[in-house]
C-alpha cells in the first residue's frame, strides 16, 4: 500500500519539475527582443518594386538594412521596453527619388523610435511613427 505521504512528495515533485520546464519554454522566450532574427516590415509592396525593407538583427544588435532602395548597417540597444536605434552609413543605390526619400523616413522613424514591444511573431518600434514588422520564422 502507498502511504498518503509518499504520493504527496511525488506529486509535489512533479509539480515542481513542471513548473521549472514551463518556466525555461520557448514560448516565454517569444516575448524578447528579436536578436538573431530577420524582421520584414509589415507593408505591401510599392507599385513597380518587389522589395520589401527587411532588419537582420545580430546577436549583439548590429542590424543590417534592406531598404526599397538603400542598404547599410546600424546598431540596435535594448533595455527592457526601451530601444535605440543608431543607423550607420548607407549605400545610396540609383532609384526613383520618393523611394529614396521614403527609405529617409524609415530610417528617421527607426532612429526617433523610443519603446519596442513584441506580440507574436510582430515586433513595433513606437515613437513619433509606429514601425511594425514580422519576424521572418522560415
Amino acid at each position: 500500500m502507498i502511504s498518503f505521504v509518499r504520493t504527496a512528495r511525488a506529486g509535489a515533485a512533479s509539480l515542481l519539475l513542471m513548473a521549472t520546464t514551463l518556466h525555461f519554454s520557448p514560448a516565454l522566450a517569444d516575448n524578447g527582443f528579436p536578436f538573431g532574427s530577420e524582421m520584414t516590415l509589415d507593408v505591401d509592396r510599392q507599385r513597380g518594386s518587389k522589395r520589401i525593407p527587411n532588419l537582420e538583427i545580430g546577436d549583439k544588435g548590429e542590424v543590417v538594412l534592406e531598404l526599397w532602395c538603400k542598404g547599410g548597417k546600424g546598431q540596435f540597444s535594448v533595455a527592457g521596453n526601451t530601444v535605440i536605434f543608431v543607423p550607420g552609413a548607407m549605400e545610396n543605390r540609383p532609384c526613383p527619388p520618393d523611394r529614396a526619400q521614403q527609405d529617409d523616413e524609415l530610417i528617421a522613424a527607426l532612429a526617433e523610435a523610443g519603446t519596442w514591444k513584441r506580440q507574436g511573431d510582430f515586433v513595433s518600434f513606437v515613437g513619433a511613427k509606429t514601425l511594425r514588422f514580422r519576424i521572418n520564422t522560415n
